[in-house]
């Protein structure tokens, strides 16, 4: 503290005079003065940066979305750090005055670097997440961003700047890093065998996130395992799916690397491959039958015409002549489709029935060697 008057005194005659008004006002002790003044400049430094933080927020918000994602992350880091530099000036203060700890001040220095660090890491993370919640926002409406890139990415940078954060925190502190890093390699191999299970599913969950078989929304389901449903959120070991009866599934992200995944709720069509039986006694009747129906479903404003449309005579099955019909709707909305197959179906009855035919139904006909003869009975005769 003598070293500080000194310094004024030799470079600032007016300050020196003025400093030591103020330090009569607090009897006398200068690292009361010195701790006062840091705390009112650390909380005027505080609020000044607050206020143009807050004018440059509702100046350009609404203009510049991106720039405003970095200014609204800003203010709580900003104040972190001022105050942290001003706790350390307080905390060298105290132990210059009173000696205490003297031997420790390196180990203050090396604390604040590494919680700078840490404040700056804080600040990309919160950076990140209000990016990534615009560019969902984004992604609602333009085709060329996808919502679980933008979350996979989003994770990727946080998980990074932690990583980054966390080697420089220890190297601040005189930690080897390199040392650190040859001995993570080896003992990610080690981890690595031990938990492959769980490394199966972060490497699958990376590639759910880069191939984008699916995403969150989608209705999928596997012709190897027992899994159909939508899908509600896709993480880095597991993915929930809700069954279509609204009870969760939770799959390890492993699991589909090994399996065939289906997507239906990709399709661009949906398809409408049904057969029906006509009579036996209707046969000469059934190329009129297929040829009508396949005019209607030509004119039919719901069936795709550049899809292939096929109705015909199909085999002789054990109880009817058996036909069948293959078409795609326009619609893949599953309420929708299931409103349409019902309207071509109903036409395709009154088709056969207008034609004097009918649909058939199994039956058996028996046939006797010696024809049967009935007798009445003798009241009757």
């Amino acid at each position: 503290m003598n070293d500080f008057l000194a310094f004024l005194q030799h470079y600032w005659p007016q300050g020196f005079e003025g400093a030591n008004a103020l330090i009569g006002l607090f009897g006398g002790h200068v690292w009361l003065l010195v701790i006062t003044s840091v705390s009112v400049g650390a909380l005027l430094a505080d609020s000044i940066a607050r206020f143009l933080l807050h004018r440059v927020i509702r100046r350009w918000s609404v203009r510049h979305p991106w720039l405003n994602a970095f200014v609204e992350a800003l203010p709580l880091p900003l104040s972190l750090a001022i105050w942290l530099h001003a706790l350390v000036v307080i905390v060298v203060v105290l132990s210059t005055e009173f000696q205490v700890g003297t031997g420790w001040l390196d180990r203050v220095y090396q604390l604040r670097e590494a919680l700078l660090t840490l404040i700056l890491a804080w600040y990309v993370i919160r950076v990140v997440g209000r990016l990534e919640v615009h560019l969902k926002q984004v992604a609602d409406t333009d085709p060329r961003f996808d919502r679980s890139l933008v979350a996979a990415l989003g994770k990727v940078i946080r998980l990074t700047a932690v990583v980054i954060a966390g080697l420089i925190a220890l190297s601040a502190f005189g930690v080897n890093v390199t040392g650190l890093l040859a001995f993570g390699g080896a003992g990610g191999l080690i981890v690595g065998l031990a938990a492959k299970d769980m490394v199966s599913n972060l490497f699958g969950g990376l590639s759910i996130y880069l191939d984008r078989p699916f995403a969150e929304g989608d209705w999928i389901r596997s012709p190897d395992k027992d899994i159909e449903g939508v899908v509600e959120h896709i993480g880095w070991r597991r993915t929930i799916i809700r069954r279509f009866n609204k009870n969760p599934l939770y799959v390890p992200n492993g699991i589909f690397t090994t399996i065939v995944v289906e997507n239906p709720s990709r399709m661009s069509h949906r398809r409408i491959y049904e057969m029906f039986g006509v009579r036996y006694l209707d046969l000469e009747k059934v190329p009129q039958i297929t040829e009508q129906i396949r005019a209607m479903l030509r004119q039919d404003p719901d069936i795709d015409q550049s899809q292939t449309i096929i109705v015909n005579f199909n085999r002789f099955a054990d109880s009817s002549l058996e036909c069948f019909i293959y078409c795609f709707t326009r619609t893949t909305v599953w309420t929708e489709y299931h409103q349409v197959k019902e309207r071509i179906l109903m036409r395709i009855a009154e088709i056969v029935h207008a034609h004097g035919a009918d649909m058939a139904f199994p039956s058996q006909s028996v046939y006797f060697e010696t024809p049967l003869e009935l007798k009445q009975p003798a009241e009757q005769a």
